[in-house]
């Protein structure tokens, strides 16, 4: 484990070192957590909970693609509408 130093400012920021941002995959405008365990920090690549989760629970079928997804989304999202005006 490699240790890359970075110095706290007056307004409390720091520079990622570029060896860690390349590490984490962080680009301009990520955004990063600050997980806190008694004296220690890690910096954790904050993925939104989608990307987090994507994947986690098998389905009985074969996936459906994204086209698919939004236009099953898009029917349903029509259907509620159509039954909240009494259609």
């Amino acid at each position: 484990m490699k240790e890359h130093l970075s110095v706290v400012t007056r307004k409390g920021q720091m520079t990622i070192p570029a060896p860690v941002r390349k590490a984490l995959g962080l680009k301009r405008g990520d955004k990063v957590a600050v997980v806190v365990d008694k004296a220690q920090a890690r910096f954790v690549r904050a993925d939104s909970p989608v990307k987090r989760t994507a994947g986690v629970f098998k389905g009985l079928g074969t996936p459906l693609t994204v086209e698919k997804l939004r236009e099953s989304a898009e029917k349903a999202i029509a259907e509620e509408a159509r039954q909240r005006v009494g259609d």
